[in-house]
C-alpha cells in the first residue's frame, strides 16, 4: 500500500500521481488529476492506451471522433458524473468553459473499441448500509460507470463512492486479488479521513491517492466532512475484477442480522 499527496505541487495541466512507464505501483495504471482553467484544451491520444476520463467539478466539453458532449458538475458531492472511456487511438479533446478538475485513469489495451460517455442518466448508483446495518455507520453511495458487466471491452474498472461525514466505506474490511487506487476528494478542502490497509493507517486528504496492492481496506470520513472517492482497478489477465469481495473473516460476524445486538439499546 501507499498513499500520496501531491497538493503543494499540483500546477495547470495533468498531474501525473502515478506513472506506468516510471513505476506503476503494481497498477499497471496511469493515473493523473488535470486542472484546466477556462479556455485550456487538453488532447490525449495514445495508439497503445485506452482512458478514462471522469469530471470531478467544473465545466468542460468532451470531444471525440466528431462527437461533442457538454458536462456540467459543479461538485461531486451533490452532482452525478460524466465520464469517457475511449479506446486506444482515440482523439480526445477536453475543453474547459471554467475552472474544472478531471480525474484521469488509462492502460494498454491494444484491442480498439468504441469510445462510452458515461452520463448522469447512464452511471449505475447503489445506496448501501441505509437500512440499519451497522446502526447506519457503513451508509453510502456506490457509483459504477463501468465494470466487466458493461464493458467487457475495457480492461479497467473505475466508480465513485460518496462517503458521507462520520461514516465508513469498503467496510466490513475486504479485499481482492486486483490492485485497486483511491483517489480522495473532500468537500471542504481541510477535511480529512482515514484509510486502512493491509495492517496500516494513512490519514487521507483532498486530492490524495492511496494504491492497495493486497491486503484488507476499508475506510472513514472525519464527523463533518463528506469525502469522495473515486476507486480504479485494472482487470488482472486471466482474472478480472468481476465485483470481487473477499470479507475479512475476523469481521465477518458483522454481516449478521442481530450485530446491532450487542451494542447498548440507548446509544
Amino acid at each position: 500500500m501507499a498513499y500520496m499527496n501531491k497538493n503543494a505541487e499540483l500546477k495547470n495541466g495533468y498531474n501525473a500521481y502515478i506513472d506506468s512507464s516510471v513505476d506503476d505501483m503494481g497498477t499497471q495504471m496511469d493515473v493523473g488529476l488535470l486542472l484546466m482553467e477556462a479556455g485550456d484544451t487538453y488532447v490525449y491520444d495514445d495508439a497503445k492506451k485506452e482512458v478514462a476520463i471522469l469530471l470531478f467539478s467544473g465545466s468542460v466539453t468532451y470531444e471525440w471522433g466528431g462527437k461533442k458532449v457538454e458536462a456540467d458538475r459543479p461538485d461531486c458531492f451533490h452532482h452525478d458524473a460524466y465520464c469517457l472511456l475511449a479506446g486506444c487511438g482515440t482523439k480526445v479533446t477536453i475543453t474547459a468553459k471554467a475552472h474544472s478538475e478531471l480525474y484521469i485513469q488509462a492502460t494498454v489495451n491494444e484491442t480498439p473499441y468504441e469510445a462510452v460517455m458515461y452520463t448522469p442518466d447512464t452511471v449505475q448508483v447503489e445506496h448501501k448500509g441505509f437500512n440499519g446495518e451497522l446502526m447506519g455507520c457503513m451508509s453510502r453511495e456506490i457509483k459504477t460507470f463501468f465494470d466487466l458487466d458493461n464493458a467487457p471491452f475495457s480492461k479497467m474498472v473505475l466508480g465513485e463512492v460518496l462517503n458521507l461525514p462520520g461514516k465508513w466505506s469498503s467496510y466490513p474490511p475486504h479485499h481482492h486479488p486486483q490492485p485497486e487506487v483511491y483517489f480522495y476528494r473532500f468537500d471542504y478542502p481541510d477535511g480529512f479521513g482515514a484509510g486502512f490497509a493491509n495492517g496500516e493507517i494513512f490519514k487521507t486528504q483532498h486530492n490524495g491517492c492511496a494504491v492497495i496492492n493486497h491486503g484488507f481496506h476499508s475506510q472513514t470520513a472525519a464527523p463533518g466532512y463528506a469525502m469522495c472517492y473515486a476507486w480504479g482497478i485494472r482487470h488482472l489477465d486471466g482474472d478480472p475484477w468481476d465485483k470481487t469481495r473477499i470479507d475479512d473473516p475476523e469481521h465477518a460476524w458483522l454481516w449478521k442480522a442481530d450485530a446491532n445486538d450487542h451494542i447498548y439499546p440507548n446509544h
